[in-house]
Protein backbone atom coordinates (compact mmCIF):
# COMPACT_ATOMS: atom_id res chain seq x y z
CA UNK A 1 0.00 0.00 0.00
CA UNK A 2 1.39 3.37 -1.01
CA UNK A 3 1.08 5.73 1.92
CA UNK A 4 0.06 9.37 1.75
CA UNK A 5 2.78 11.55 3.19
CA UNK A 6 1.69 14.14 5.73
CA UNK A 7 4.12 17.01 6.22
CA UNK A 8 3.43 19.10 9.33
CA UNK A 9 5.23 22.43 9.55
CA UNK A 10 6.72 23.37 12.92
CA UNK A 11 8.42 26.61 13.94
CA UNK A 12 9.29 28.72 16.96
CA UNK A 13 6.08 29.73 18.70
CA UNK A 14 3.93 27.02 17.14
CA UNK A 15 0.95 26.01 19.28
CA UNK A 16 1.55 22.49 20.59
CA UNK A 17 -1.91 20.99 20.06
CA UNK A 18 -2.15 22.61 16.63
CA UNK A 19 0.44 20.18 15.31
CA UNK A 20 0.37 17.41 17.91
CA UNK A 21 -3.39 16.84 17.67
CA UNK A 22 -3.43 16.20 13.91
CA UNK A 23 -0.13 14.31 14.22
CA UNK A 24 -1.85 11.94 16.64
CA UNK A 25 -4.84 11.48 14.34
CA UNK A 26 -2.89 10.83 11.16
CA UNK A 27 -0.16 8.71 12.77
CA UNK A 28 -2.64 6.48 14.62
CA UNK A 29 -5.10 5.96 11.76
CA UNK A 30 -5.31 2.34 10.66
CA UNK A 31 -7.45 0.67 8.00
CA UNK A 32 -7.91 -2.35 10.28
CA UNK A 33 -9.67 -1.61 13.59
CA UNK A 34 -8.41 -2.52 17.03
CA UNK A 35 -5.38 -1.95 19.20
CA UNK A 36 -3.32 -4.73 17.62
CA UNK A 37 -3.11 -2.88 14.30
CA UNK A 38 -1.42 0.05 16.06
CA UNK A 39 1.56 -2.10 16.97
CA UNK A 40 2.92 -1.77 13.43
CA UNK A 41 2.66 0.56 10.46
CA UNK A 42 1.62 -2.18 8.03
CA UNK A 43 -1.97 -0.95 7.81
CA UNK A 44 -1.25 2.74 8.30
CA UNK A 45 -2.41 4.83 5.32
CA UNK A 46 -0.30 7.84 6.30
CA UNK A 47 3.40 8.52 6.73
CA UNK A 48 3.61 11.53 9.04
CA UNK A 49 6.59 13.78 9.65
CA UNK A 50 7.46 17.27 10.83
CA UNK A 51 9.28 19.92 8.79
CA UNK A 52 11.09 22.85 10.39
CA UNK A 53 12.95 25.86 9.06
CA UNK A 54 16.20 23.95 9.70
CA UNK A 55 17.20 20.73 11.44
CA UNK A 56 17.64 22.61 14.72
CA UNK A 57 15.09 22.19 17.50
CA UNK A 58 12.23 24.65 17.52
CA UNK A 59 10.63 26.00 20.69
CA UNK A 60 6.86 25.54 20.73
CA UNK A 61 4.49 27.18 23.18
CA UNK A 62 5.16 26.27 26.80
CA UNK A 63 8.87 25.94 25.92
CA UNK A 64 8.43 22.50 24.42
CA UNK A 65 11.48 21.62 22.32
CA UNK A 66 10.78 19.73 19.11
CA UNK A 67 13.40 18.46 16.68
CA UNK A 68 11.97 18.46 13.14
CA UNK A 69 12.37 15.31 11.10
CA UNK A 70 13.24 17.41 8.05
CA UNK A 71 14.20 20.95 7.15
CA UNK A 72 12.55 23.04 4.45
CA UNK A 73 15.51 22.38 2.18
CA UNK A 74 15.34 18.58 2.30
CA UNK A 75 11.70 17.72 3.00
CA UNK A 76 10.45 14.75 0.94
CA UNK A 77 7.31 14.74 -1.16
CA UNK A 78 4.30 16.02 0.78
CA UNK A 79 0.87 14.77 -0.23
CA UNK A 80 -0.95 16.49 2.62
CA UNK A 81 0.48 19.75 3.89
CA UNK A 82 -0.58 20.92 7.35
CA UNK A 83 0.28 24.43 8.53
CA UNK A 84 -0.43 24.92 12.24
CA UNK A 85 -0.76 28.20 14.09
CA UNK A 86 0.47 29.90 17.22
CA UNK A 87 1.92 33.31 17.98
CA UNK A 88 4.97 32.34 15.94
CA UNK A 89 2.98 32.81 12.76
CA UNK A 90 3.15 36.59 13.12
CA UNK A 91 6.90 36.72 12.54
CA UNK A 92 6.61 34.28 9.64
CA UNK A 93 4.23 36.59 7.81
CA UNK A 94 7.32 38.65 6.95
CA UNK A 95 9.54 35.64 6.21
CA UNK A 96 9.64 35.52 2.41
CA UNK A 97 11.52 32.21 2.31
CA UNK A 98 8.95 30.50 4.50
CA UNK A 99 6.01 31.89 2.53
CA UNK A 100 7.64 30.79 -0.72
CA UNK A 101 8.19 27.30 0.67
CA UNK A 102 4.55 27.03 1.78
CA UNK A 103 3.37 28.20 -1.63
CA UNK A 104 5.59 25.68 -3.41
CA UNK A 105 4.77 22.75 -1.10
CA UNK A 106 1.05 23.51 -1.39
CA UNK A 107 1.29 23.61 -5.16
CA UNK A 108 2.72 20.09 -5.23
CA UNK A 109 0.45 18.64 -2.52
CA UNK A 110 -2.84 16.84 -3.06
CA UNK A 111 -4.36 18.35 0.07
CA UNK A 112 -3.61 21.60 1.93
CA UNK A 113 -4.81 22.20 5.48
CA UNK A 114 -4.29 24.62 8.34
CA UNK A 115 -5.06 24.83 12.02
CA UNK A 116 -5.71 28.05 13.91
CA UNK A 117 -3.56 30.97 12.69
CA UNK A 118 -1.79 28.74 10.21
CA UNK A 119 -4.47 30.16 7.91
CA UNK A 120 -2.68 33.51 8.09
CA UNK A 121 0.35 31.96 6.41
CA UNK A 122 -1.78 30.32 3.75
CA UNK A 123 -3.44 33.68 3.11
CA UNK A 124 -0.07 35.43 2.85
CA UNK A 125 0.98 32.81 0.29
CA UNK A 126 -2.12 33.61 -1.77
CA UNK A 127 -3.64 30.18 -1.21
CA UNK A 128 -6.95 31.39 0.23
CA UNK A 129 -7.78 34.03 -2.38
CA UNK A 130 -11.49 34.01 -3.22
CA UNK A 131 -12.08 31.06 -0.89
CA UNK A 132 -14.02 30.60 2.32
CA UNK A 133 -11.77 30.05 5.33
CA UNK A 134 -11.60 30.21 9.09
CA UNK A 135 -9.02 30.58 11.85
CA UNK A 136 -8.82 31.14 15.61
CA UNK A 137 -11.58 33.49 16.75
CA UNK A 138 -8.97 36.00 17.90
CA UNK A 139 -7.46 36.29 14.41
CA UNK A 140 -10.54 36.47 12.17
CA UNK A 141 -10.08 40.18 11.46
CA UNK A 142 -6.37 39.76 10.81
CA UNK A 143 -7.09 36.98 8.33
CA UNK A 144 -9.52 39.22 6.46
CA UNK A 145 -7.01 42.07 6.40
CA UNK A 146 -4.28 39.94 4.80
CA UNK A 147 -6.49 39.17 1.81
CA UNK A 148 -9.85 40.96 1.53
CA UNK A 149 -11.04 38.42 -1.06
CA UNK A 150 -11.22 35.70 1.62
CA UNK A 151 -14.76 35.03 2.85
CA UNK A 152 -13.97 34.56 6.53
CA UNK A 153 -16.28 32.20 8.42
CA UNK A 154 -16.71 32.59 12.19
CA UNK A 155 -18.18 30.11 14.63
CA UNK A 156 -17.28 26.95 12.72
CA UNK A 157 -14.72 24.24 13.41
CA UNK A 158 -13.58 23.65 9.83
CA UNK A 159 -14.14 25.10 6.39
CA UNK A 160 -13.65 23.01 3.25
CA UNK A 161 -13.22 25.11 0.12
CA UNK A 162 -10.43 23.49 -1.86
CA UNK A 163 -8.07 24.30 0.98
CA UNK A 164 -9.19 23.05 4.41
CA UNK A 165 -8.85 25.54 7.27
CA UNK A 166 -9.88 24.99 10.87
CA UNK A 167 -10.46 27.09 13.96
CA UNK A 168 -8.19 27.26 16.97
CA UNK A 169 -6.08 24.66 18.71
CA UNK A 170 -8.36 21.66 19.45
CA UNK A 171 -10.25 22.15 16.17
CA UNK A 172 -7.27 20.62 14.38
CA UNK A 173 -8.25 17.21 15.74
CA UNK A 174 -11.74 17.56 14.29
CA UNK A 175 -10.32 18.71 10.97
CA UNK A 176 -7.86 15.81 10.78
CA UNK A 177 -10.61 13.29 11.50
CA UNK A 178 -12.72 14.88 8.75
CA UNK A 179 -9.79 14.45 6.35
CA UNK A 180 -9.52 10.79 7.36
CA UNK A 181 -13.25 10.38 6.71
CA UNK A 182 -13.04 12.04 3.32
CA UNK A 183 -10.22 9.74 2.24
CA UNK A 184 -11.05 6.42 3.92
CA UNK A 185 -14.65 6.65 5.09
CA UNK A 186 -16.58 7.35 8.26
CA UNK A 187 -15.89 3.93 9.81
CA UNK A 188 -12.12 4.46 9.74
CA UNK A 189 -12.48 7.99 11.12
CA UNK A 190 -14.87 6.85 13.86
CA UNK A 191 -12.59 3.98 14.84
CA UNK A 192 -9.59 6.32 14.99
CA UNK A 193 -11.51 8.67 17.26
CA UNK A 194 -12.57 5.69 19.39
CA UNK A 195 -8.97 4.50 19.69
CA UNK A 196 -7.98 8.01 20.81
CA UNK A 197 -11.00 8.10 23.17
CA UNK A 198 -11.93 11.36 21.52
CA UNK A 199 -15.61 11.96 22.18
CA UNK A 200 -16.00 15.19 20.22
CA UNK A 201 -16.00 13.53 16.80
CA UNK A 202 -19.65 14.17 15.94
CA UNK A 203 -20.09 17.57 17.59
CA UNK A 204 -18.23 19.98 15.25
CA UNK A 205 -20.22 21.91 12.66
CA UNK A 206 -18.44 22.05 9.33
CA UNK A 207 -19.21 24.12 6.25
Amino acid sequence: MEKLTVGILVFDGVEVLDFAGPFEVFSRTRLTPGTASRRSDADAPFEVFTVGPTHKAILATGDLKVVPAYALADAPRIDLLLVPGGFGTRALLDDAAMIDWIRGAAGRAKHVTSVCTGALLLAKAGLLANRRATTHWGALELLASIDPTIRVEAGVRAVHDGVITSAGVSAGIDMALEVVESLFGAEVADETAHYMEYEGRRSPRRV
